[in-house]
This record gives structure tokens, C-alpha cells and sequence, in this order.
């Protein structure tokens, strides 16, 4: 019979101590022992450093199995769900547009209303989740999101969809600084660098997979239904239905997940998370074959934070309102440490470079895509000289044309499209348009005699400068429509889809270096390499290029960003973990909005501006990024 049989293989020999190579439980005891003298011989270390080294050893005999996994699936979802937020309203708003009828200004502010909700939420929830929990307020801020989202998906005026998807970014807003600190707290120190980095993965689904339901969607203008004329609900209402989708799951996911039992800790919770811990324990050696092993933690260190300790010697005396005088001018000098940091290391790190750089560019790349195609499609364009046409039936439609100086006598236009058509200096006597359906078509000095429109959306303002003599309107077209050749171009989703997929090799790489070559490196070369990528933009003269160099920057930036997620979860201690890291994350979504405006004012202009910008951004970041404090060996605060 087999000796090992019935045994788990980490009960069988190791095959390493032939060569003389230590098993990882002897080196994890001889790391918690060093741990332990360098306590002994540290005369001064807190309670709080002393519950963070109890915890790390539980942390380390609970091991890395079931649960933490578990735990991953539904956090990554509700990471999943940023990423879709930020890419929502980018899809739907060339169909919303003509759906609600907006304008230029009112598009530009539907695009950063979300990352204006996003820094709001990212900043109250990351503060009440250090106040309040993790898991409660995660549940709170992703319920908050699919309830407006659900709501703006029927809202049919400007107004009302402007507001709940605000509402819909403020609860979302709070899903990256509350995932990265509830994760950590389950993961031992050996793990954390690699399994956050892991975890940054599902902002990259999220991406793909709001670009591949948007391009399956989308494009079926018939997946909807209208109840009379004043509601519609198009098939791009039917994809604001769908990105919910992954923020719903994570909600429900949540309902079985425990709150963080380093946040219970410190809160004096302690039986409460006493036994978390064990469940934790148990969960993961009976998913390892060993549900013999048995939890042997039996008292947890019970610390008093250092702002309870200045209350405390201020409590014997003065009057219920100066205590509280006291309390609140020690948690705002506490708070202001930590956005002071933010700003001063951080900032320069994240907030310039990351975020300004990526979603400025981020903007600057389908948008620059989108004007060489303009630019392709205008020198294309036909032009109609002096033409006469008289008692003629137009049943094609008509398209990227210009007609200066014709007649057009006693002619008909009927159940035809017209994109792109201008008509300069010319004549229209005695002729019938029915059934219009136009986009940018403007009639620009022309004459228009005894002429009927009838049921066509070619307003009074299409006409510039026009003479309209004895000329009627007939049940014009109310509202807008959507030109579905026009804005369902394959190439929006193409790009966004590329895109996030390129996010895929960076994110191995820093998972597997992350703990190798630790966090400071990763940010610095990462931002480094960035820079070069952008500058290398210079030579890019055709959309495949510009769509290569998208991909390349995409996939080596992201570890820039997880280098910086990982690093910030753990600079701070475990009762101001969230709220920094939301200061941090609404500094961020800032840097977004001023990012997407000045470089989307660029589009057409120049290259060279949002280049500069953003690769002097990048080596500036990348600089002072190796100036941050190394984290890898750190014990979680």
C-alpha cells in the first residue's frame, strides 16, 4: 500500500529538502519568529503594531484558499462595474443625442457628469467605509448605482437622465476605494501585491464587456418598443439595462461575504470577528482536504487608536461641547495628514500622470480616429456645379454632396436621406419634399419659392440666409432621429474593445512582478515606457497607427496603476485605509475631467499639444514615483 496514501500532498515529503531547500511553513515560522524579536527588541511598538503582527499571523495560518477566492469573484465584479460606468455613456451618447435632441454643450456635460458623480462618491464613501464598514457600504453604494442606472434607462428627457446617471456615478464611485482595502484585509503579506493586481483584471472585463454588449446591442435600433410618440425606449437604453448587470451580481455576491474582520478589530468588535476569522480558516482547510485542522487563535489584542487616546486625557474635564470641540479638530487634522500626503506624493504620481494621461488620451484616440475619417470621408465629397433639374422624382438618397448654384424646378424629394448635403446659392420653385430624414444637410443662400416640406425634420434652422417666399411647413418631424448607418460605426467599439483588451498583458506582468521586483519599480519603468509611447505618436499618420500605439500604451500603463492601488492600500492604516484611498481616487477622477476637456479641444488642431502634455506628465510621474517608500515587505497597518 501506499505509504502517502490519504494524505494531502503538502502532508508528503518535500521534495526540496533533498537539495536543502527550506519547505515555505519553516520559512513563513522563522519570518513570524524574526517578526517577534524584532517586537521584543522595539521598546516602543504601539498596540496597533502589535495587532497588526496578531493579525498577519492569523492571516497567514488561515491561508490562501476557497473563501479568498470566493471573495475575489464578487469584489471583482463590483470593479467590473467602474469599469463598464466609465465606458456607458461614451456608447450611447450618438444615439442619445438624436433621442433627446442635445447639444454640443449639453453632450460635453452628459460626458463628464459621470466622473464628476465618480469623485464625489469615490470621496464619501471611502470615508464612510472606514467609519461604517466595508461590506455594508459597498452594498449601499453598488444598490444606490443600479437603481438610478435602472431609472435613467427610462428617463426620456435630458434633464432627468443628466441626473440619475450623476447619481448612478456617485454610487459607483465608491466600488474602487472600498474593494481595494476590503481585499486587503483578507490577504497575508506574501500574497497581497500579486492577488490586488489580479484583481485590477476586472476593471479590463469591464471595458470588454461594455464594448462587446454596446456592439451587439446597439446597432438593433429595433430591440425597444414606444408606448405614443412620448416614449421611446431604443435598443441603446436597452444596453444601459445590461451594464447594470455586473453591479447586480457583486450585490447579490455580497449578501453571503462577512464584513472585513480588521475593520471589526478595530472597532472593539472583536467576537464578531473573532469569528470571521474562523469561518475563514475553516472555509479554506476543508476546501483543502484538512477540516481536522483546528483555529487555534483564542484572544485578539484589543488596541485603542491614537485619536481615542487624545480624546480619553481631555474626557475628565470641560464640557460635553469642548470634548467634541476636541474630537473634531483631531479627525480633521487626521484627514488633512492624509490628503496632504495624497498631494504631495501621490498627486504628482497618479493624478497628473495616470489618470490625466490615460483618459485624456483615452479621449484623444478614437477622437483623432474619428477626424481622420472625417477628413478621409470630406475629400470624397462630390460637388454639383450649375445644375437644372426640372420635373424630377429624387427616390435615393442623397450623400456627402455639395450643389452650388442649381435649379430645381417643379422637382420632388420624397422618403429619401440626406447626409452631408449642402446646397449653396441655388433655386427651389414649385418643388415637394416628403419624408425627410437628414443629418448635417443645411440649404445656405438660397432662394425657395412656393415650396411644401412635409413631415421632414429639415427645420427653418437648416435654412441659412435663405429667401423662403410663399414656402410651408407640414407636420415636421418632433424630436430627433438616429441616423443608425452613421452611429453604429463598428469602429467606436473596435477601438474601446482593443483597448481594454491590450490592458491584458500588463496586468500579468505586474501580478507576477509585483512582488518580485516590487510596487516602486513597476510605477516608475511603467510610467517611463508610457512616456515613450506617447511620444512615439509623432510618427503616427493613419488610424492603424494611432489604434497600435492606443493598445501599447494602454497595455503598459495599467501597471502603473496597479503598482499605485496596491502601494496606497498599503501606506495607510487599516482605520483610514478607505478614506485615503477615496481622497486619492477622487483627486484622480478630477485629473480625468480636466484630462478628456483639454485634450479633446486638441481634435483637429494639433497633435503636438496632448502629446507633450501628456508624455511630460508621464516622466515627471515616473521620477517622483521613485521616491515613494517600497511596500512589498510591509505588515498591513
Amino acid at each position: 500500500i501506499d505509504a502517502t496514501e490519504g494524505h494531502d500532498d503538502e502532508d508528503q515529503m518535500y521534495e526540496g529538502e533533498y537539495q536543502g531547500i527550506p519547505h515555505p511553513d519553516e520559512v513563513k515560522a522563522a519570518q513570524r519568529a524574526a517578526r517577534a524579536k524584532a517586537r521584543q527588541d522595539q521598546a516602543g511598538a504601539t498596540e496597533l503594531e502589535e495587532l497588526a503582527e496578531q493579525y498577519e499571523d492569523i492571516m497567514e495560518d488561515c491561508g490562501h484558499g476557497r473563501f479568498q477566492w470566493s471573495l475575489f469573484i464578487v469584489l471583482g465584479l463590483a470593479l467590473m462595474a467602474d469599469g463598464v460606468e466609465c465606458f456607458v455613456v461614451g456608447f450611447v451618447l450618438p444615439s442619445a443625442e438624436k433621442d433627446m435632441c442635445l447639444s454640443n454643450g449639453e453632450k460635453g456635460m452628459l460626458g463628464l457628469i459621470v466622473f464628476l458623480g465618480m469623485m464625489v462618491g469615490a470621496f464619501i464613501w471611502g470615508g464612510m467605509a472606514d467609519k461604517l464598514g466595508r461590506r455594508k457600504c459597498l452594498i449601499w453604494a453598488l444598490t444606490i448605482n443600479c437603481v438610478f442606472a435602472f431609472l435613467s434607462s427610462f428617463a426620456q428627457g435630458y434633464g432627468f437622465f443628466l441626473f440619475f446617471r450623476l447619481i448612478s456615478g456617485i454610487g459607483i464611485g465608491g466600488s474602487v476605494p472600498i474593494v481595494y482595502s476590503y481585499f486587503s484585509e483578507f490577504l497575508q503579506m506574501d500574497k497581497r501585491g500579486e492577488h490586488l493586481s489580479w484583481l485590477c483584471m476586472f476593471w479590463m472585463v469591464g471595458g470588454i464587456y461594455a464594448s462587446f454588449t454596446a456592439w451587439g446591442i446597439i446597432p438593433h435600433y429595433g430591440w425597444g418598443f414606444s408606448m405614443g410618440t412620448e416614449f421611446q425606449f431604443h435598443s441603446w437604453r436597452v444596453f444601459v439595462l445590461v451594464c447594470a448587470l455586473p453591479a447586480i451580481t457583486s450585490l447579490v455576491g455580497l449578501m453571503f461575504m462577512p464584513e472585513s474582520p480588521r475593520f471589526l478589530l478595530e472597532n472593539a468588535k472583536h467576537d464578531e470577528a473573532w469569528m470571521i476569522l474562523k469561518n475563514v480558516h475553516d472555509t479554506n482547510w476543508r476546501a483543502k482536504g484538512q477540516p481536522e485542522k483546528v483555529f487555534q487563535v483564542t484572544h485578539i489584542k484589543a488596541p485603542k487608536t491614537q485619536e481615542d487616546e487624545f480624546i480619553e486625557i481631555q474626557s475628565a474635564t470641560g464640557t460635553a461641547m469642548q470634548r467634541w470641540a476636541v474630537r473634531t479638530l483631531t479627525l480633521c487634522k487626521l484627514d488633512a495628514k492624509i490628503l496632504y500626503f495624497n498631494v504631495v506624493y501621490c498627486g504628482p504620481i497618479t493624478l497628473i500622470p495616470s489618470y490625466f494621461s490615460y483618459y485624456g488620451l483615452g479621449v484623444w484616440f478614437p477622437d483623432m480616429i474619428k477626424y481622420l475619417q472625417q477628413e478621409e470621408y470630406e475629400s470624397k465629397v462630390k460637388v454639383f456645379h450649375r445644375e437644372r433639374v426640372e420635373r424630377f422624382h429624387f427616390n435615393f438618397s442623397l450623400e456627402n454632396q455639395i450643389h452650388r448654384e442649381g435649379e430645381y424646378i417643379n422637382d420632388k424629394f420624397i422618403n429619401i436621406q440626406m447626409k452631408s448635403v449642402k446646397f449653396e446659392d441655388s433655386l427651389f420653385e414649385d418643388c415637394y419634399f416628403e419624408d425627410i430624414e437628414s443629418t448635417e444637410t443645411i440649404f445656405e443662400n438660397c432662394t425657395i419659392r412656393s415650396t411644401v416640406f412635409y413631415n421632414t425634420d429639415l427645420y427653418e434652422e437648416r435654412f441659412i440666409d435663405c429667401r423662403l417666399e410663399n414656402t410651408t411647413f407640414l407636420h415636421n418631424k418632433k424630436g430627433c432621429h438616429l441616423d443608425i448607418d452613421e452611429e453604429n460605426d463598428v469602429l467606436i467599439y473596435l477601438v474601446s474593445f482593443l483597448g481594454s483588451l491590450a490592458v491584458l498583458p500588463g496586468n500579468i506582468i505586474s501580478a507576477l512582478f509585483m512582488e518580485k521586483i516590487g510596487r516602486v519599480k513597476i510605477i516608475g519603468l511603467s510610467m517611463l515606457i508610457s512616456a515613450g509611447c506617447t511620444f512615439f505618436l509623432f510618427l503616427s499618420f493613419s488610424q492603424a497607427a494611432i489604434i497600435a500605439w492606443q493598445c501599447l500604451f494602454c497595455g503598459v500603463s495599467v501597471a502603473a496603476w496597479n503598482g499605485i492601488e496596491v502601494i496606497t492600500v498599503e501606506l495607510y492604516p487599516a482605520s483610514k485605509r478607505a478614506t485615503a484611498f477615496g481622497v486619492l481616487n477622487a483627486l484622480c477622477k478630477l485629473a480625468a475631467i480636466l484630462g478628456t476637456s483639454i485634450f479633446a479641444s486638441f481634435v483637429g488642431v494639433t497633435k503636438v499639444v496632448p502629446i507633450l502634455l501628456s508624455c511630460t506628465a508621464l516622466v515627471c510621474g515616473g521620477l517622483v514615483a521613485l521616491k515613494l517608500p517600497e511596500t512589498r515587505e510591509k505588515i498591513l497597518q
